[in-house]
Formats: structure tokens, sequence, C-alpha cells
């Protein structure tokens, strides 16, 4: 029985997660996108439609960087570099 409120919750919070993500990505992909990233200027519907999915799983990351105004991706911080 704790499982299945457990379950439950999580279903929920993640429906919550992806309500917002959908609200977010309609407004990132009109608006949002082309300032972010200089080279979406004068995308078509399609590339918006196609970034949608992604925009949705990672809205927090990309609202905070629409925020700041961010225009350049951050650094990698990776050996290779």
């Amino acid at each position: 029985m704790i499982y299945e409120r457990f379950a439950a919750g999580l279903v929920v919070a993640l429906e919550i997660y992806a309500a917002l993500g959908l609200a977010f990505a309609l407004a990132f992909v009109c608006f949002g996108v082309q300032k972010i990233d200089p080279e979406a200027k004068g995308t078509k519907l399609g590339f918006r439609l196609l970034i949608i999915p992604g925009v949705i799983a990672f809205w927090p990351m990309l609202l905070r960087r629409w925020a700041k105004g961010t225009t350049e991706p951050p650094p990698e911080k990776e050996p290779h570099r």
C-alpha cells in the first residue's frame, strides 16, 4: 500500500513537471530559442516542433539560460578539451 502511494505521488510529480515543461516549451519555442541560440533565428516551424520534447525535458536549465540572457553554451570541463 505504501508503494502504491509513493508510485502515485511520483506519477503526479512527473505530470506536474511535464505540464510546466509544456507551458514553458510553447513560450520558449516562440520567443526564447532565438534569444539563447543565435543560430535559431529565422528557423521554420519544423525545427521548432522538433525541439519541443527536449525543451519539455530540460525546461529548468533552459529557463535559467533564458532568464540570464546567456547566448553561448557553458564551457565543457571534460579532460579532452
